[in-house]
């Protein structure tokens, strides 16, 4: 599992631990803004201020982070502390990334937990559910932009949407058929001229590895089965090492699959404290996908209280973390060459399309749920159709994601800055 960094060149030159703490630390502490701001953020450091990774070597392994399934962002952080100091550099690198936004995560999801019926509350949150509208809209586009440049893209992500808006279809289900399309429409080619030696790690240490890992993130979920009589703390560990393997997209594509699980299937949450939850971790630092750390602790906290809730909150981010660090580990030493692979490529292409349609699913969702007090699920055959109730629209959330919408597209505003103008606006507007 140690890294070997024959592979460095004279441009990268490799820190003491404690020096590449520090930097893991600041990146933790300033990874405001989602996954692209984080990037940008890490690619300034590492790239052109510390000289710790190439240009080509940063993006290889951005490449293969946005094969994996979770937050790309964290994963990328995690690789180059490994790269840098092997297994205890990536684990410090991933740790850092994650621990500051974790902790003030669990402060305001207790906080929400105990105050979330004061009317000062309900008002902030009436504004960041606008806010967050705009934010999601924004992510659509953003990918639309990169994902959707072949008409065969359109078209998956297209048929994405209807699948899971319209039939109910799961998201696995549909990342796994958008995968195949994408492997089946990129044909193999002789790749000996492109493929890069793997290191020297071997399948006996590559299956160590794997090994290690899956015991590590099962063990404190067999121990909760057997001796634990809190069945929720069961399920939610289940239920997000699920999403753990199937979310490819990004925080985004979490909610679109966990947003509509949660709220309807699982009951734990409605769609407007989803809303809230991604609300605050949008305003924290670290990966966006700590939203699930919000729902972990509401879903436990609603069965037995302060205690039981920061246990559900700690089981999330266990199985949420624990598997990104055994993907690194595990495909690390393989990088250069699976971002060689065309099969794979072709998968990562279509599966990007896919989550498109995916995230308009949940753009459409959580704008119903919000704009609309009274909203009815009907069921037509195979088909699946949201009604809302034209009569309860809230003209406040309109108009205050209107002006979300101004401030984000028009001023360019940055995400901070519109949730608290969202948050006092509606305060204003409630009172008012």
């Amino acid at each position: 599992m140690d890294n070997v960094n024959s592979s460095a060149t004279e441009f990268t030159r490799t820190p003491s631990l404690a020096d590449a703490s520090r930097i893991w630390a600041k990146i933790g502490l300033l990874s405001f803004g989602g996954p692209v701001a984080q990037i940008a953020l890490m690619h300034r450091l590492m790239v052109d201020e510390m000289k710790w990774l190439t240009e080509k070597e940063y993006l290889n392994a951005l490449s293969f982070c946005m094969l994996l399934p979770g937050p790309e962002a964290m994963q990328l952080a995690t690789y180059a502390g490994w790269r840098l100091h092997g297994v205890k550099g990536g684990l410090i690198a991933g740790l850092l990334f994650v621990i500051p936004g974790a902790a003030i995560i669990m402060l305001l999801a207790g906080v929400y937990a105990s105050l979330g019926n004061v009317p000062l509350v309900a008002s902030l949150f009436l504004g960041i559910k606008s806010a967050v509208l705009i934010i999601v809209i924004e992510a659509l586009l953003r990918v639309a932009g990169k994902s959707l440049k072949q008409t065969r893209h359109r078209i998956i992500a297209l048929l994405s949407f209807v699948g899971i808006f319209f039939l109910n279809l799961p998201f696995p289900v549909i990342i796994i058929i958008a995968g195949c399309l994408g492997m089946i429409g990129n044909p193999a080619t002789d790749n000996s001229n492109a493929t890069t030696p793997v290191s020297n790690v071997g399948v006996r240490k590559l299956t160590l590895t794997i090994g290690v890992m899956l015991g590590i993130w099962w063990a404190p979920l067999l121990v909760i089965k057997t001796f634990s009589n809190q069945s929720i703390l069961w399920d939610v560990g289940q239920f997000f090492s699920q999403l753990a393997v199937v979310t490819f997209g990004g925080a985004y594509a979490v909610l679109a699959y966990m947003g509509q699980d949660v709220v309807n299937h699982w009951g734990w949450l409605s769609a407007g404290e989803m809303m809230d939850g991604l609300g605050l971790a949008e305003t924290t630092p670290g990966p966006l996908i700590l939203v699930t750390e919000f729902v972990g602790y509401i879903a436990a906290y609603r069965e037995g209280g302060i205690a039981l809730g920061i246990a559900g909150a700690m089981v999330t981010l266990w199985v949420t973390f624990v598997p990104c660090f055994l993907w690194i580990f595990a495909g690390a030493p393989y990088i250069e060459w699976i971002c060689a692979q065309p099969r794979l490529k072709g998968a990562l292409s279509s599966i990007s399309a896919a989550v498109v349609g995916v995230i308009l699913n949940l753009s459409l969702w959580f704008s119903i749920h919000v704009l609309f007090a009274h909203v009815t699920r009907q069921t037509y055959g195979f088909l699946t159709v949201w009604q809302p109730d034209i009569q309860t629209i809230d003209w406040r959330v309109i108009g205050l994601t209107v002006l979300c919408g101004y401030l984000t597209f028009k001023l360019q505003w940055a995400i901070q800055r519109v949730l608290i103008i969202a948050a006092l606006s509606g305060v204003v507007v409630s009172f008012v």
